[in-house]
């Protein structure tokens, strides 16, 4: 089968290696839409693990099962990090605390033509699509959910100005999610393409993020890896305010200690994605109450992975891009 090998973000290899062999309980999913991620292009995060087979946003159909609960023919979506649901974090509701869900992943990895979903994958990270669901749609469940999660986590209220650093695919669906408590969204982004967007998926309110935004928000959600973000982030809390790292700087933050102390603000960050969340971003997508359809900007087969990666890289004129092995 062919997979794409990523070693760094300008060196991605096409390759071809054995279809994985299933074992009792298992699944053999073959990949039909497969999300570039954000964090695939961060090669400050990636390359600590390089070579290796990234992806792990896919949707495809079930080619074969040793899985009593699947059967042939399937389309599924399939997480690719999930909980044991029985360690002190998974008790306490934390699932994406869990070392089982930061251990796990199917194999070898999204960006393939074929994947084995090992059995706990199987038994806590299968997900049969509707009929209406697009794969690429399907393939939008992971991110939309990391989303769903990252909000449950800061009580966002219908009297509250929430801003968003960054108009990427990360804060399109923030926006979105966002918009459904009611509260005022504002958005920035420094590429006029992506504010275009922001107000387009429904935010109040779009501004340049290199400009002084004079805002005070209740809650700021921090989409980018920018540091600029990160100080922005601080200057725009309001009191009592919280500050969501949905996305990361490759560098530690300072956090303005008087500020903190004084105004009481809650500096808070998410990772990833529970089962519960998985299921709602799949309802949300389903009821077509999130649009993540028209994020998908370009689509491109498998053997066009490395000129996807620069697309995503350059974070021009895109959102969301998929490959289609």
């Amino acid at each position: 089968m062919l997979v794409a090998k990523y070693y760094h973000n300008n060196d991605i290899r096409l390759e071809q290696l054995p279809t994985p062999k299933i074992g009792p309980g298992e699944i053999l999913v073959r990949v039909r839409a497969s999300g570039i991620c954000g964090t695939d292009v961060m090669e400050w995060y990636r390359i600590k693990k390089a070579p290796r087979i990234l992806g792990h946003e896919i949707a495809g159909e079930i080619i074969e099962s040793k899985s009593d609960k699947y059967r042939l023919g399937e389309r599924v979506f399939v997480s690719h990090h999930v909980p044991c649901n029985d360690c002190k974090y998974c008790r306490e509701d934390n699932q994406t605390a869990c070392d089982t869900l930061h251990q796990g992943n199917y194999d070898p990895g999204g960006y393939s033509e074929f994947v084995r979903v090992p059995k706990i994958n199987v038994d806590y990270g299968v997900y049969v699509l509707p009929d209406q669901m697009s794969y690429a749609e399907g393939a939008m469940i992971e991110p939309l959910a990391c989303g769903v999660r990252g909000l449950g986590l800061i009580d966002i209220r219908a009297r509250h100005t929430v801003l968003i650093l960054g108009c990427g695919v990360s804060g399109i669906l923030n926006i979105q999610l966002a918009k459904l408590t009611g509260a005022r969204v504002v958005a920035t982004d420094i590429n006029e393409y992506r504010l275009n967007k922001a107000k387009e998926f429904g935010a109040d309110e779009v501004r340049r993020g290199d400009q002084d935004l004079n805002i005070k928000a209740d809650r700021v959600i921090v989409c980018t890896g920018a540091y600029a973000a990160v100080e922005q982030a601080f200057k725009c809390i309001d009191k009592k305010g919280i500050i969501l790292f949905f996305a990361i700087p490759n560098r530690d933050i300072a956090i303005p200690i008087p500020d903190f102390w004084r105004n009481e603000l809650t500096v808070t960050s998410s990772y990833g994605a529970a089962p519960a969340d998985l299921a709602a971003a799949l309802a949300l997508i389903a009821n077509q109450t999130i649009n993540v359809k028209d994020t998908i900007t370009q689509t491109l087969p498998l053997s066009q992975i490395q000129a996807a990666f620069k697309i995503v890289a350059k974070a021009k004129e895109s959102l969301k891009v998929v490959l289609e092995p």
